[in-house]
């Protein structure tokens, strides 16, 4: 199957996005990196994703993916070469669905209601929330990993992309605000290790958000949004 078609619409800024990057680099992928700032609605994301509006979007020869899960297992399914990312047994495939839709429908939110809560004791009683999740992700990465490297397995797999894209935007959180550790090793010691492994596995590594940079992405597009929200 050609790959000189391949195109992704979206910001590095972007967790979804890198977890698309992610699922593309694990699969050998060539694609093309089209930056498009979401805030701005352009006329093109209207048009590739008319129902959400919102990156990413994967095109691949003239026709649009939209919703990052979804694009990863349309990777997974359209190039055979490479790793598999979804498990092929049916039980683990609907295992890791599972905590990955946990992911989007529960962690996320959580997250997103404590980076906008304010003061101290509030903010605290979310984290705790949050620390609460991370321990069924330890759970999760036990009986998912079976006592190897990911929870796919030996290789990074459906669930470590689906989590995975979020990793540098929680030690982000962790640099700014040391206060509020979440992939801590003293609570969720294996989850913190796979974190670790994840930003030096040979496949991903070098899609991995460096800290600085998304910092620096990240203050632009806030700015950005800002400005388009007054």
């Amino acid at each position: 199957m050609t790959t000189s078609s391949v195109k992704l619409y979206g910001g590095q800024h972007s967790p979804y996005v890198n977890r698309v990057v992610m699922a593309l680099e694990v699969k050998s992928v060539d694609y093309e990196l089209v930056e498009m700032n979401p805030f701005e609605k352009p006329e093109l994301l209207i048009k590739i994703n008319p129902i959400h509006k919102k990156i990413p979007v994967l095109v691949h020869g003239d026709r649009p993916i939209c919703e990052s899960l979804i694009i990863v297992q349309y990777i997974d399914d359209a190039w055979t070469n490479g790793p598999s990312i979804l498990p092929t047994d049916p039980y683990d495939r609907a295992t890791a669905q599972f905590w990955a839709a946990f992911v989007d429908d529960e962690f996320v939110p959580l997250l997103r209601k404590m980076r906008e809560t304010e003061g101290e004791e509030a903010k605290m009683l979310v984290f705790e929330e949050v620390l609460e999740a991370c321990v069924l992700f330890e759970d999760a990465f036990i009986t998912c990993s079976k006592g190897k490297a990911f929870f796919g397995g030996e290789n990074v797999g459906y669930l470590d992309i689906a989590l995975g894209c979020f990793v540098g935007h929680l030690r982000l959180n962790e640099m700014m605000n040391p206060t509020y550790k979440i992939l801590d090793e003293t609570k969720t010691p294996c989850l913190a290790g796979w974190a670790e492994r994840l930003y030096s596995d040979s496949l991903v590594k070098d899609v991995m958000p460096d800290l600085q940079k998304l910092q620096e992405l990240l203050k632009k597009y806030q700015a950005v949004s800002k400005t388009v929200s007054d």
